[in-house]
């Protein structure tokens, strides 16, 4: 490395020890330079000033300067962009965390800062953007993200996010913004992975009956996958089906074939998501008692070890058995729901099922700590589900009470 360059990297390096051991504000160009062995001159001619050695330390020290290549680098191990994020996440908040003194005291000296200086901070923001925006830009050209957002307008969300985070919590104490940094990361994930926030058809809340608008109820994370989204839209806050709807469909698909009532079954009795179905292997099978799983598994004549096969090869073993796909599922059940309407005016959709099971759970007295073990998920993910079996708990109350006056 040539003397300038490993002089300016000493420079760094000690102006980010003294940075976080005794802020910025504290800090002087001459201990700076003391530290480096070098002279107090050395540092302007290089920097300018302090704030110019700040704004280096934020764009070239070791603990910032990998973040946005990191992301870009899991192209190239995983298709995954669930664990991409992640990586990448919580890779940001660990550099953050390292460097905790330092970032509580930029936060809290920033008004001293000349503009100019304020303003190199921004342009550093912006360009450390532009590797997430690469990221973005090629799994959205992939097809594996879909999004009304340019990417570099979801870097700038994504790494605003993770910035707001450090900042609450190294600032801060005793809130109940989330519950971990788990919760904060799954939070997130949800937001760019399965559009938590988006409305639903215009109305993504749940009528509280007196026409106002209540908690919207939030989607468990594996029922909007991209690879599972239902073709009439589905791909924003799901509701949960009413029972007589949920009756109709078991119905239907009973006049269908064994195996359609087997998948509707194990949809709405086992909360599984279309693409968990179509992935179920015969071992999966461990209930012994009569249902229309178990039915369906003793009609089979054949050795495939797929739970559930295409229509067109179940009936003749004689031929391949392809095990069931996804789109060959979505299809099935646009015939099963054929001419059914929920409350919100729209047919119903697979990706609705989950959440039915999830609500009719807790109202049988499951507890959201037992769902939460049993869904994988965090609690603060299935409270909405809570809160709409309490309100479908009342409303029943309410109802029996009025026929007893009647």
């Amino acid at each position: 490395m040539p003397a300038a360059a490993l002089t300016r990297q000493k420079l760094i390096q000690s102006a980010l020890k003294l940075f976080v051991s005794q802020g910025v504000s504290n800090t002087t160009t001459r201990q700076i330079a003391n530290r480096a062995e070098v002279n107090e001159v050395t540092l302007f001619r290089h920097f300018g000033n302090k704030y110019g050695l700040l704004l280096a330390v934020l764009e070239e020290s070791t603990a910032f300067m990998h973040l946005g290549e990191t992301l870009v680098q899991q192209l190239n191990f995983s298709g995954d962009m669930n664990q991409a994020l992640k990586n990448y996440a919580s890779a940001y908040l660990h550099a953050l965390d390292q460097v905790a003194p330092l970032v509580r005291s930029v936060i809290g000296e920033a008004e001293a800062y000349p503009p100019e200086n304020r303003q190199a901070l921004g342009q550093g923001l912006t360009r450390a953007n532009h590797h997430v925006a690469q990221y973005f830009a090629t799994v959205i050209q992939q097809g594996q993200l879909k999004t009304l957002l340019p990417p570099e307008k979801l870097a700038s969300l994504l790494n605003g996010m993770l910035l707001g985070y450090a900042t609450v919590e190294l600032t801060t104490e005793s809130h109940q913004l989330w519950e971990s940094e788990a919760d904060f990361l799954e939070q997130v994930r949800l937001l760019f992975l399965q559009g938590a926030i988006a409305p639903y058809n215009g109305q993504a809340s749940l009528s509280n009956g007196s026409g106002e608008l209540s908690t919207p109820l939030l989607p468990h994370p594996a029922i909007l996958d991209p690879a599972v989204l239902d073709p009439a839209g589905l791909d924003l806050a799901v509701l949960d089906l009413p029972a007589s709807m949920v009756h109709q469909i078991l119905k239907q698909t009973r006049k269908v074939s064994p195996q359609a009532y087997a998948i509707a079954y194990v949809l709405f009795g086992a909360g599984l998501s279309a693409e968990e179905v179509i992935n179920l292997k015969r071992m999966h099978q461990i209930c012994d008692s009569s249902n229309p799983l178990t039915r369906w598994l003793k009609g089979r004549k054949d050795s495939s070890p797929a739970m559930f096969l295409s229509e067109a090869t179940a009936a003749d073993a004689d031929k391949s058995l392809v095990p069931l796909d996804l789109p060959t599922l979505m299809a099935q059940w646009q015939t099963w729901v054929d001419g059914l309407l929920v409350p919100q005016g729209h047919a119903p959709g697979i990706a609705q099922a989950q959440p039915t099971w999830c609500v009719e759970m807790l109202m049988r007295g499951v507890t959201l700590e037992n769902l939460s073990i049993l869904t994988g998920q965090p609690q603060s993910a299935l409270r909405p589900y809570d809160e709409r079996a309490k309100q479908k708990a009342a409303l029943e109350q309410a109802t029996q009470l009025d026929r007893k006056s009647s």
